[in-house]
């Protein structure tokens, strides 16, 4: 019994402590998802693939509205930020699995941004679309 019960108190930190995988950019564009189906993202030419987020005005304008919708959803921290990225530590509810989100902008013709995005979960084989419907949100919040 005691041995069942450090076992559940232990889950908690499962989640803290899992390195994250190498992140970023490469070139001008994010990395790949695994073959998984844990990962979403606007830059993939498979399975895991969603639009990218469109805003008309400047890359200035479109990351600090990202910024405040980021700063706005609950168990969010921004672990990197720089001019046309983002990275975001997104951390679950129950026991704290941590999903890595990042946002990489993009100036198109006019005033237009381009907001591509990739959200995978570091731990476990299937995130029961949790990062899908993460970006829906995120995107819906973009256009009100």
């Amino acid at each position: 019994m005691k041995k069942l019960y450090l076992l559940l108190c232990s889950l908690p930190l499962v989640g803290c402590s899992v390195t994250p995988p190498e992140l970023g950019v490469s070139g001008e564009a994010l990395q790949d998802c695994p073959i998984t189906p844990n990962c979403i993202s606007s830059m993939d030419n498979s399975s895991h693939d969603m639009a990218p987020i469109l805003f008309n005005g400047s890359m200035a304008e479109a990351k600090g509205k990202l910024v405040s919708i980021i700063n706005s959803l609950p168990r969010t921290t921004i672990v990197e930020e720089r001019d046309n990225y983002v990275r975001v530590e997104f951390r679950s509810q129950l026991i704290g699995f941590v999903d890595d989100v990042e946002f990489l902008l993009s100036q198109k013709t006019g005033e237009k941004t381009q907001i591509d995005f990739r959200s995978a979960s570091r731990l476990g084989v299937s995130d029961l679309g949790v990062n899908k419907a993460r970006m829906k949100n995120v995107t819906a919040l973009f256009a009100q």
